[in-house]
């Protein structure tokens, strides 16, 4: 019985062993690897180890059968590769694992299989990204939970309003154009290409966003890309007819973070499609900004209670407003991958505002196959 995965196995370490070997207790192990220009496509930056290095050492893993670089692009690069090997089973990680996958296999009658990430008994966790370093590695992402767009001045002057943010370690690489601020966190590895300073968050935060949104620009990127960047915890930003918030509020308690991260799940969907196109069929008035605007303060009295109900319905009405703003934000496939968590999730939107990337869930019990999040700490 053959078994296929898929991944870049980049700078090969431990956790990756683990995984083949695993999955190879399903059958004889096929490995399709990466290509450079996947990863450069996925990750805007260039492997540690190229991709005939990467196929010379996972050919060298006793658990491996045969492995090959993979001929396509994007998220499905092995799609062509997966139809000639024909496998009866296909295997991924929790961080691996897509909707889009798993749509590629039920239409080819490919059993798929989610592995959880499990070190080898007695060594530790390992990932690339942990272990990588370089440029921009330390730096972390942003996830916005409400109140998206209003930090556009043509927003917020039909209704102020609160955009809500968190900041995130960067336990995983994100796939660039994916509502993950990786645009923002870009410009951020120009300035600062290792770690942020010590320096007052807010102040790092108006430093990136002036340095992003030089005069001459035609699209000035919103503030909270780089306030969910430099300013770690959970933070909410007030606007009012300008790019830069009126009040930023940070929330550092441990509790509320722990809590956050207890109850927010990321299922991966796909990076947003080149040209992508959400200004010609817009619906922005007094009545939709108010209510995304009511929506990010339901969301935000409901995290400082640790109500989940109360946080659910803010996150959800959110997404709602902003979907009514924007409605070429989702479409059909969209629409059919929330469809498959409405049973477990009490409420869903989308990272960012392009449409794709990933899905985020909130729930008050643990999502199968989803991947969890880990909130950046104020250490100082």
């Amino acid at each position: 019985m053959k078994v296929f995965v898929s991944g870049c196995f980049d700078m090969l370490h431990s956790g990756h062993v683990a995984f083949f070997k695993e999955a190879s207790q399903y059958g004889d192990l096929y490995v399709g690897i990466g290509s450079d220009d996947t990863i450069m496509e996925l990750k805007a930056r260039h492997t540690i180890n190229s991709e005939q290095e990467r196929l010379y050492m996972v050919k060298s893993i006793r658990y491996v059968t045969d492995a090959f670089v993979n001929r396509g692009n994007g998220i499905l690069d092995f799609e062509e590769d997966i139809k000639e090997l024909k496998p009866e089973r296909c295997v991924v990680n929790e961080d691996g694992h897509s909707f889009a996958k798993e749509v590629l296999c039920k239409d080819l009658g490919i059993e798929y299989i989610v592995l959880a990430r499990i070190p080898e008994a007695g060594l530790p966790t390992r990932s690339t990204t942990q272990i990588r370093g370089g440029v921009g590695s330390q730096l972390p992402y942003r996830l916005d939970l409400a109140g998206t767009w209003i930090d556009q001045p043509n927003i917020s002057k039909l209704h102020p309003g609160w955009a809500l943010t968190i900041s995130l370690e960067p336990i995983i690489e994100y796939n660039e154009r994916s509502g993950m601020s990786t645009s923002t966190r870009n410009a951020a590895k120009i300035i600062w290409p290792y770690q942020l300073p010590l320096e007052k968050p807010e102040t790092l935060a108006e430093i990136l966003f002036r340095y992003e949104n030089r005069p001459g620009n035609k699209i000035v990127s919103g503030a909270q890309d780089a306030i969910g960047i430099c300013v770690p915890g959970l933070t909410r930003h007030y606007y009012d007819g300008d790019y830069w918030p009126e009040k930023i509020e940070k929330v550092y308690d441990e509790d509320i973070l722990v809590w956050l991260e207890e109850h927010i799940y990321l299922v991966t969907l796909w990076p947003r499609p080149a040209g992508t196109d959400l200004l010609s069929n817009t619906n922005i008035s007094k009545e939709t900004v108010r209510e995304l605007s009511e929506a990010a303060d339901v969301c935000w009295e409901g995290i400082m209670k640790k109500d989940i109900n109360a946080f659910s319905k803010g996150f959800k009405d959110s997404f709602n407003a902003q979907t009514a703003m924007f409605p070429n934000m989702v479409d059909e496939k969209i629409k059919e991958v929330i469809e498959q968590y409405k049973d477990v999730a009490l409420a869903w939107k989308l990272s960012g505002a392009g449409g794709g990337g990933y899905l985020i869930l909130v729930s008050d019990q643990p999502i199968k196959n989803a991947m969890k999040i880990k909130i950046r700490r104020w250490n100082i």
